[in-house]
């Protein structure tokens, strides 16, 4: 089977896209061609796909990234077996195209819900955006196949699909957690936390607890990030390829997940509590339904209230200073990730659906 997949917002080197569907298709013996903005983003393609460069969809400039797209999928549609699709905007790329293969969109996030996250957004033009969002998933249910990301996302839906976690590799061996450094691995933006955990950089400077940033921030926050390396308060290392940023988190003392209270993030899972936990340490996170979900069944880290500093600072303490609890909520963490959340077991369902839609046999 060969498989086109496209993406204009997400980076190429995106966890779930590349590391975890695409590497599963591969692995599974398919042909992988993989349309993404790598020359915008700074990066090559994988030599494992066939790479073709787009641009980046970012902001208000986005027409010109889905018309380019548009070309790719018409000069590949008598190609490929299939085609997925990751961003909503592309939803335009393919609608109208006659005598195309297969057509799968993987719905990421609730689409509707993070227009308020989106400050390039002016808030008279919201409410019409959210309505043509509504309609675009619409048509997309009625012509195309869907993939979830989340359990929460069927109610958007008449008809079930299937639901793709966010799940992820589960060493088979971790590092017990340290008492020297705790870690961030994500995006980087005011929503997601980035000013209280600069703050908590500052709070833990006298203990000798170091704080890592690891992930790709938004324009408004990198200038405030900037200064806080300046300062020598806290190292960011920018976007990292997920292979990469995974080794960081090896004998952390904890992991953050400092989300505010939005509603694109009620319903999700933060994939890095995943992350944390695989990697055999605790997490500390805001109390996003989901995260306290997952950390109290398995009694796998601690909760902070919303943007609370303070209190995010007093958990790393408690963990630096009690052994103990830091083994054993890392220890439980990775147990219930290697059982519940490992990415392989996703995997096959995953390509199984794809080889079912595509008409192939596996």
């Amino acid at each position: 089977m060969h498989v086109l997949v496209m993406t204009v917002v997400h980076h190429p080197e995106d966890a779930r896209i590349l590391h975890r569907q695409i590497r599963a298709l591969v692995d599974a013996g398919h042909e992988v061609t993989y349309a993404a903005p790598y020359t915008a983003r700074g990066v090559m393609a994988r030599s494992w796909v066939n790479g073709i460069d787009l641009p980046r969809a970012a902001e208000r400039k986005r027409l010109s990234a889905v018309r380019a797209a548009r070309k790719v999928f018409k000069r590949m549609r008598g190609q490929v077996d299939l085609v997925v699709i990751h961003d909503p905007e592309l939803l335009l790329a393919v609608v109208g195209v006659r005598k195309r293969p297969p057509v799968v969109w993987d719905v990421h996030e609730d689409t509707p819900a993070t227009l308020s996250l989106k400050p390039w957004l002016p808030a008279f033009l919201r409410p019409p955006v959210r309505f043509m969002a509504r309609l675009l998933e619409g048509t997309a249910e009625r012509y195309l196949h869907l993939l979830l990301a989340e359990t929460a996302y069927a109610g958007r839906f008449r008809q079930a699909h299937l639901v793709v976690p966010n799940e992820t590799w589960v060493p088979d061996e971790v590092t017990p957690p340290g008492d020297d450094r705790i870690v961030y691995l994500g995006w980087l933006s005011e929503a997601r936390g980035v000013r209280e955990a600069i703050e908590v950089a500052r709070l833990l400077q006298p203990y000798r607890v170091a704080v890592e940033l690891i992930g790709y921030a938004d324009p408004q926050s990198r200038p405030t990030l900037n200064e806080a390396v300046a300062e020598g308060v806290l190292e960011w290392r920018d976007f990292m390829p997920n292979d990469e940023a995974l080794k960081r988190l090896d004998g952390a003392l904890a992991g953050l997940s400092l989300l505010h209270d939005e509603p694109n993030y009620r319903h999700s899972m933060p994939t890095k509590i995943v992350e944390y936990m695989a990697h055999g340490i605790p997490v500390i996170t805001t109390p996003s339904p989901r995260a306290v979900e997952l950390v109290e069944r398995y009694d796998s880290g601690m909760v902070v209230p919303w943007q609370d500093p303070k209190a995010v600072a007093q958990a790393v303490l408690f963990l630096r200073d009690d052994v103990s609890a830091r083994h054993a909520q890392g220890a439980r963490g990775y147990a219930a990730a290697r059982a519940n959340h490992h990415w392989p077991n996703s995997a096959r369902r995953f390509v199984a659906q794809l080889e079912a839609w595509a008409g192939v046999k596996s």
